[in-house]
């Protein structure tokens, strides 16, 4: 099992220096890169307080210019708002300035907030990413291109500058049968239970593991990477810390994923959470470290590929870090070996 650390940000109050959510994040790449995790993933989210950031290729191309052998994943890149003819060319050309390492995470938005207010409602985002994925996946793999879609309607172009290598791609589902239809058709997956019980997991881990069985030839070689929110804490104090931090940013978090959506002047209104806090801490992993090794061999057992980590939930930066530093000589090493099911 590989690890992959989440390019996330929480803005808990607009008196932060903004300018630092980036170069906290720049600081968290290249620790990843020194301490040897495989990749860093970078989201894509407008006009709200969490997971800051507009432009996913952009910072990856900034990372690549710091960092030697990390690969640099969107996650995800969210396709409905995009023209595919524009983004093809922006692909190719982040991959080429990231010198290869680039892994392009789609999805179709997870918020209705920003999606609507950003011409795309939530309600219709399925179809159109359904054809944008197809259209990027032509424009990307063929010359003179043509479309005679729903959504997209143009003669035969090229993208230009023409990709150096197959760019890998991989999709973003969270319900176990999109999860196995996705497999099923070859396609590798991002998923996440988000704070939901280690029994979701093992539901998203089961269906990838069915589609891909059902995928034959095609299923050869198929990753699956999910998302958790895990902490390597300093210790039980640390770990109550982080908990509680944690609590506090899914308060936000709930509100436009599956709330009203109240967001004044860029910050989302915390709403009570029917999860309670001990509930939220038996699904994340958020532990001092032997603890910790115990907890995720499970993962890696399961059959997941990558465990992206997200870590970042409005502490200081260098609190991060050093969590970083902790995961990577105490956890690390311990599961690397974890063998993963077929």
């Amino acid at each position: 099992m590989e690890f992959n650390h989440f390019l996330t940000a929480f803005l808990p109050d607009r008196e932060r220096d903004h300018r630092r959510i980036y170069d906290d994040m720049i600081a968290q790449a290249e620790a990843a890169d020194r301490l040897g995790y495989a990749a860093v993933s970078i989201p894509e989210h407008h006009l709200i307080n969490i997971l800051l950031v507009p432009s996913p290729l952009q910072l990856a191309v900034r990372l690549a210019a710091t960092t030697r052998r990390i690969r640099l994943t969107t996650a995800v890149v969210v396709l409905p708002l995009h023209d595919p003819r524009i983004l093809a060319g922006e692909v190719v050309q982040a991959d080429m300035l990231c010198e290869g390492r680039l892994v392009l995470g789609v999805g179709r938005g997870a918020f209705g907030y920003e999606m609507g207010r950003l011409g795309v409602p939530i309600e219709t985002s399925r179809d159109r990413f359904v054809e944008t994925l197809e259209v990027l996946r032509a424009l990307l793999e063929g010359e003179d291109v043509s479309w005679d879609g729903t959504c997209y309607r143009f003669e035969a172009l090229t993208t230009m500058p023409r990709p150096v290598r197959p760019i890998p791609i991989m999709v973003a589902a969270m319900a176990p049968a999109a999860i196995r239809d996705c497999a099923r058709r070859g396609l590798h997956i991002q998923t996440t239970p988000l704070g939901g019980s280690h029994a979701k997991l093992l539901e998203q881990v089961d269906a990838f593991a069915s589609g891909r069985a059902d995928a034959g030839r095609a299923g050869e070689g198929l990753r699956l990477a999910l998302m958790r929110g895990v902490y390597a804490a300093r210790d039980e104090r640390d770990a109550r810390d982080k908990l509680g931090r944690a609590h506090e940013y899914y308060k936000r978090f709930d509100n436009v994923f599956s709330g009203a959506g109240t967001v004044r002047g860029g910050m989302i209104e915390p709403l009570p959470r029917t999860q309670t806090i001990e509930e939220l801490g038996e699904n994340l992993v958020i532990c001092p470290p032997a603890e910790m090794v115990e907890r995720l061999a499970g993962y890696a057992g399961a059959g997941i590929d990558e465990l992206i980590l997200s870590s970042n939930f409005g502490q200081p930066v260098q609190e991060t870090i050093e969590m970083m530093e902790r995961f990577a000589s105490e956890v690390m090493p311990q599961l690397r070996g974890s063998p993963t099911t077929a």
